[in-house]
């Protein structure tokens, strides 16, 4: 608990951590760093920073158009994040919605934003999940689906759940898992694949053994890599998914990145979410440990040699400008990793866009580039043909693309409802309530939830 002196960037509103009160919040420049600040008349002072370093905040914002919803689910009574469901107040449309078809997991982390644990409990029927996913057709979201928990590959009836989304017309469905079902039974990727799955979205913490000790409490590295085996086997594409704890694994991010450009014929992406406090976390650590988009693209940037650069990112077109970043990258016949995207001409270029285009441009890259490729080897060098660089950069956009990114989800120490009414990423609660991520997910400091489990 502390206050901050600063030049003010911005007004917004936020929660206090103890009592989840909506209280009045902004945005500091402190030096090099951004602080959302913030003071509850019955619990004190809180600044926590949300942004530190180059590039500035300023300078990385990205203006849109606000999404005006024709058909929200909810109304206004008590204001954001109060109402959601969605409520008239939200600015953006569904990106990727998520669906916790179980509470069970066979892992009990460290770090889990839903708090699961290895016991027994009631899965949602499949005619519950049926009706999430017309409750997304019904109000105009024919968005991605991921398929989330607890873990999904829990249930022995995933392959139904699946085949559900694609009789309703979900053409892009990812499975968010940990990899131990995958691994371990030879078969499951080949029957997900027939039920219509398209991506795996795959806990990938790191490189070493020890990495998965201290996060998940076993040593399941080799369980990793038979899961991206049988993925491969199967044409299933991975994306792989970081948490990125300071002091754990955060030395890890250029070998995790080296990893990824050694498996394109199966590996999209990888998508860094750097760890946020809610949920189950350990307790002590949500005031100092604090990693931030920028200082993630710098260790990017300093962890390949520059392979990666920093101005090779880019803010996002969907979401708020703080939640996220993300670079494509060619693998190049000589081993280079050639940026597609770059800074300075996308600021060049770049107008206010609506934030319904952004989603939509969002949802289709993700479908066409998280899902497997078929990876044909450029033989032009074997066959004397030298079709130049661009062509050749071309050519191989199509097969050996690496997508690199990353989500700043917020806690309730540095939530700022600004950006939470631009999230694109929501969960259909159990009460058929359509909520954002961070609003769903959030606890106070002492555990309890906004909305997870109260619909």
């Amino acid at each position: 608990m502390n206050s901050k002196q600063g030049q003010r960037i911005s007004l917004t509103e936020s929660l206090c951590p103890q009592c989840l009160s909506k209280i009045p919040a902004e945005l500091l420049l402190v030096g090099h760093e951004v602080y959302l600040s913030k003071t509850c008349p019955a619990h004190g002072d809180y600044a926590t920073v949300v942004w530190r370093g180059q590039p500035s905040l300023t300078d990385w914002l990205r203006v849109k158009i606000p999404y005006s919803n024709p058909a929200p689910n909810t109304i206004t009574e008590n204001g954001c994040p109060f109402d959601c469901g969605l409520c008239p107040q939200h600015a953006q449309q569904t990106c990727t919605a998520l669906l916790e078809v179980t509470k069970r997991c066979n892992l009990n982390c460290a770090y889990c934003f839903a708090n699961s644990v290895p016991t027994p409990s009631i899965d949602p029927e499949l005619s519950t999940i049926r009706k999430w996913y017309e409750t997304l057709l019904s109000s105009g979201r024919v968005c991605n689906v991921q398929l989330s928990g607890g873990e999904p590959t829990m249930r022995d009836d995933l392959t139904e759940v699946i085949a559900i989304g694609k009789q309703l017309g979900f053409d892009f469905i990812q499975l968010n898992t940990n990899g131990l079902r995958l691994a371990f039974d030879k078969d499951y990727a080949s029957s997900l694949k027939a039920a219509g799955l398209s991506s795996v979205f795959l806990q990938f913490d790191g490189t070493s053994p020890e990495i998965y000790l201290n996060l998940r409490g076993r040593d399941i590295y080799d369980d990793k890599l038979e899961a991206i085996r049988n993925c491969e086997q199967n044409g299933l594409g991975v994306t792989l998914v970081p948490t990125l704890v300071p002091g754990v694994n955060t030395d890890d991010v250029g070998n995790i990145l080296r990893f990824a450009a050694e498996r394109l014929e199966v590996v999209r992406g990888v998508h860094f979410q750097p760890v946020r406090y809610f949920g189950r976390y350990p307790s002590g650590t949500h005031c100092d440990e604090r990693l931030t988009l920028p200082e993630l693209i710098k260790m990017i940037e300093v962890q390949t040699s520059g392979a990666i650069r920093m101005e090779n990112f880019l803010p996002p077109g969907c979401e708020n400008s703080m939640c996220s970043f993300h670079g494509n990258f060619v693998l190049m016949p000589n081993g280079e990793l050639a940026p597609l995207t770059r800074i300075d001409s996308f600021k060049r270029l770049t107008e206010p866009e609506l934030a319904e285009t952004g989603a939509k441009k969002a949802r289709e890259f993700v479908s066409r580039n998280w899902s497997q490729r078929s990876l044909q080897e450029d033989t032009s060098a074997e066959c004397g043909i030298n079709f130049g660089y661009w062509e050749t950069l071309l050519s191989r956009s199509r097969t050996h693309l690496l997508c690199i990114s990353a989500m700043a989800f917020q806690d309730v120490w540095n939530l700022d409802l600004n950006r939470l009414r631009e999230c694109c990423i929501h969960v259909v609660a159990e009460s058929g309530k359509i909520v954002p991520f961070c609003a769903y997910n959030l606890t106070s400091a002492d555990g309890h939830y906004l909305y997870r489990g109260g619909g």
